[in-house]
């Protein structure tokens, strides 16, 4: 592999700019003044592709010798890549075979055809579809071409770092950068670090897919086996040899944010620029902010990378919901209250003059009343400070401000009790989204046990997540274990959240 020397000379020498653009690096002034810095944001999700992923493609494909590329090239990717190698292989003129999970929203597929990619459907994941890639290019004779663990390919993401300094010549605290598979952080740290060494270079992951941090922790690769899929564009379970080397040397530190902090950091890009981030394009600026705040930051320049934005429509409700969670604005309660006349204006007026997002009760005990409840608030130190207030005043009030499946399932829930329910498990899954993907699920899980609970609701993301409960004596504990073992979803027992007690046990 190159050295990082050599690295600056191949992203000075890099051939990107038959195809991409050198994206703006805009400022944004409501963000800025919000948080006491001087917030700068690198556009990428303005390149032909919407990513920067076309930089390192077309770099990679454009040293192909004309034999390799009369052989054409083959890549396995259900996102930003595959558009990317599509429109570099139509600039090119040669063939180019994009392996695809048959998940893939047709959104995605539609954007590859147009720029002239062959699309080839197989398997439920990328493992799946990289696997058949590496048959095809045995097969064919084609060249694969790597989403991040390739030198060229680096090197041509490296070009995003050479544009910011150029732009910004004056001082900058901290450059932000999203981690996947680390292609973009590495060609950044090589470039960045050898000039510029003072500013602080900082990853930021998805706190579900924090593969990079993890495997810089370890001393070594590590492979997770589960990673969330919000930001799918950061979705990678192992990242590159070489992209692990150079992050590991480079970085400064790796934060991870959750699904609320993208979701508001979406929302605070389309504030200043009214363009929409994908999740992964606005991890960057979700670090960004959770940086500045941890450490007190005051007028500082500070600059994130806006990764991409190939984001499907169908997911602006979901996001839209959990911005102001992400923004802080916003808090989700339990409280339980006495099932007695009088009670709900007593609790109300605790509230105080606060605004209610959110009420959500319906009879179920003739002793106690549960009610979930969303409020506007300033920070989390007044939801921390009013949760304290509704104790200290005798109702037993729960933060669910955190909980996953409180925000994601229970509130759409409240109500659905049924005390004749016994041995009830609880799982949240996330499965594959596709037609007839949830009439697969069901069939799936039709072993005898009694559904007591299902919800679902789709995101128009690729994935569906599903809440169910199931009827399992304990005498069949065993075999329920090897039947999600068998299924092949990501999963997680929700029988002891304390949402699930309050609302629906």
């Amino acid at each position: 592999m190159p050295t990082n020397d050599s690295y600056l000379e191949r992203i000075l020498n890099a051939r990107v700019y038959d195809v991409a653009i050198e994206s703006p690096l805009d400022h944004m002034p409501n963000l800025s003044e919000r948080i006491g810095n001087r917030v700068l944001i690198k556009r990428e999700d303005m390149q032909p592709v919407f990513s920067y992923k076309l930089r390192g493609a077309y770099n990679k494909m454009s040293r192909l010798s004309p034999e390799q590329l009369a052989a054409g090239v083959i890549t396995a990717s259900a996102g930003n890549h595959a558009q990317g190698v599509a429109l570099s292989a139509q600039r090119l003129g040669c063939r180019a075979m994009i392996v695809m999970p048959a998940t893939t929203p047709r959104i995605k597929i539609d954007a590859v055809k147009r720029r002239g990619g062959e699309v080839v459907l197989h398997g439920d994941s990328y493992s799946d579809a990289y696997d058949h890639a590496m048959r095809l290019v045995k097969e064919t004779g084609a060249t694969y071409v790597p989403p991040f663990d390739d030198p060229d390919v680096i090197a041509g993401q490296g070009t995003v770092g050479m544009e910011i300094l150029r732009q910004h010549p004056d001082p900058i605290k901290a450059v932000f950068v999203a981690i996947g598979g680390g292609g973009l952080a590495a060609g950044l740290g090589v470039y960045i670090k050898r000039l510029r060494p003072e500013i602080r270079l900082i990853g930021v992951e998805p706190i579900d897919g924090d593969s990079m941090k993890q495997s810089i922790a370890a001393g070594q690769r590590v492979t997770l086996e589960h990673v969330g899929l919000f930001a799918d564009g950061a979705a990678v379970k192992l990242v590159g040899e070489e992209t692990f080397r150079l992050c590991r040397e480079l970085l400064d530190e790796i934060i991870l944010v959750d699904t609320d902090a993208m979701c508001a950091a979406i929302k605070d890009v389309f504030e200043d620029t009214r363009s929409i981030l994908e999740p992964a394009g606005a991890l960057a600026l979700a670090g960004l902010k959770q940086w500045a705040e941890r450490e007190g930051a005051h007028d500082e320049t500070l600059i994130a990378i806006a990764s991409g934005a190939n984001m499907n429509f169908d997911r602006l409700r979901h996001v839209a919901e959990r911005a102001t969670l992400g923004e802080q604005r916003e808090a989700v309660i339990a409280v339980s209250i006495p099932e007695q006349p009088g009670s709900f204006r007593s609790f109300c007026e605790l509230l105080g003059n606060r605004s209610i997002t959110e009420f959500n009760y319906r009879f179920a005990d003739p002793g106690e009343a549960h009610i979930f409840v969303g409020l506007q608030i300033h920070d989390r130190k007044e939801a921390r400070e009013l949760v304290d207030q509704l104790n200290a005043h005798g109702l037993k009030a729960l933060d669910l401000t955190d909980n996953e499946m409180a925000k994601s399932h229970i509130r759409y829930m409240v109500g659905g009790r049924a005390p004749q329910v016994t041995h009830e498990l609880l799982y949240r899954f996330e499965f594959p989204e596709r037609p007839g993907a949830l009439l697969n699920f069901l069939t799936h899980m039709g072993r005898g046990w009694n559904i007591s609970l299902f919800h679902y609701r789709n995101h128009g993301a690729d994935y569906g997540r599903v809440l169910v409960g199931m009827q399992v004596p304990p005498e069949d504990e065993a075999a329920f274990q090897a039947f999600l073992a068998e299924l092949g979803y990501d999963y997680a027992d929700e029988r002891d959240n304390p949402a699930y007690k309050l609302f629906l046990a």
